[in-house]
């Protein structure tokens, strides 16, 4: 009997982190009548989600991921439907009752553990085409979900190098589709608790007109700032970096990469009565936004990326 194999993890295009670097970076040049700039003593950043994403085809969807988050106690919380991205996703919550940890904030040794959210596209909802497209490549990953979490960690692909016609091709039906063909399990985003941050930028509209006027654009779909209907949760994203991508067919071009996402959690009119040094996270609003979120997604679009560099 043959076995199935995976094929050696292959590098693919991760950024993650650039952006934070260059924020750091081009705050230090603000002028004299500016605020203090941003120090890295300054910069505790409270990563609040972890963001993947998955082709659900034969057990590389959120399983593949999931698995191992919840293997470490992670608990996994509601299904949120993207119907118009041919998208569904799961968020999980951290472990409790971790050592050192400050029940009243969520605090760990270095602070609060991250919620995951994981997405996977519904291959079966695509073309013909698209469909045979994603399962010729997951035929090449075999057993690769298995160490999707690796992959992910070293920012490798599970399945071989794609050409660069079946990555021009998904990306004509789902965007989705196309950037994780050429970045597989590697993180997509993370979001940034602004509220959280040690700086004069706790208010996201004082950190989007920061990143602004530094040169960074900002996602723009339904507007630079996601307001959710109770007016609690807001969010805003940077575009996508690009990074070179040379393609099993010879070809070397440019596609998307990660972003960073920051979201201020208002505090619940039921605590506002509290004094802001009083003021813990649960005490904020929780949960995910499905209309932000989905406007999040478009970071990594053809859309946002050519405004991006126009």
């Amino acid at each position: 009997m043959a076995m199935t194999t995976s094929p050696p993890l292959i590098p693919s295009p991760s950024c993650v982190g650039s952006d934070r670097k260059k924020i750091i970076s081009r705050d230090r040049k603000v002028g004299i009548s500016s605020p203090p700039p941003l120090m890295p003593q300054d910069l505790k950043l409270i990563i609040r989600f972890l963001d993947l994403r998955t082709f659900g085809v034969k057990g590389h969807g959120i399983e593949s991921m999931a698995s191992f988050f919840l293997d470490y106690g992670y608990k996994q919380q509601e299904e949120l439907k993207f119907p118009a991205k041919k998208l569904k996703a799961l968020w999980f919550s951290p472990p409790s009752g971790l050592p050192h940890e400050d029940a009243a904030t969520g605090s760990g040794v270095n602070g609060p553990l991250p919620r995951i959210f994981i997405s996977e596209l519904l291959v079966d909802q695509l073309s013909p085409q698209a469909q045979e497209i994603i399962e010729k490549y997951i035929e090449t990953s075999g057993s690769g979900y298995k160490h999707a979490t690796l992959a992910s960690a070293l920012g490798s692909l599970t399945w071989k190098k794609p050409f660069f016609s079946d990555f021009q091709q998904l990306a004509k039906e789902s965007e989705y589709a196309a950037w994780t063909l050429v970045n597989g399990y590697a993180l997509n985003h993370v979001t940034i608790s602004t509220h959280r941050l040690k700086t004069h930028l706790t208010n996201i509209r004082a950190l989007n007109q920061f990143l602004q006027e530094n040169g960074f654009n900002l996602n723009s779909e339904g507007g630079v700032l996601k307001v959710s209907p109770d007016g609690l949760l807001l969010q805003s994203s940077t575009v996508a970096d690009s990074i070179s991508f040379k393609f099993s067919d010879g070809f070397t071009e440019s596609v998307p990469c990660s972003y960073i996402e920051f979201a201020e959690r208002l505090v619940l009119p039921q605590h506002k009565n509290l004094r802001m040094e009083e003021v813990k996270e649960f005490h904020r609003r929780d949960g995910f936004e499905v209309g932000n979120a989905d406007k999040i997604f478009e970071s990594t679009s053809k859309e946002q990326l050519t405004r991006r560099t126009g």
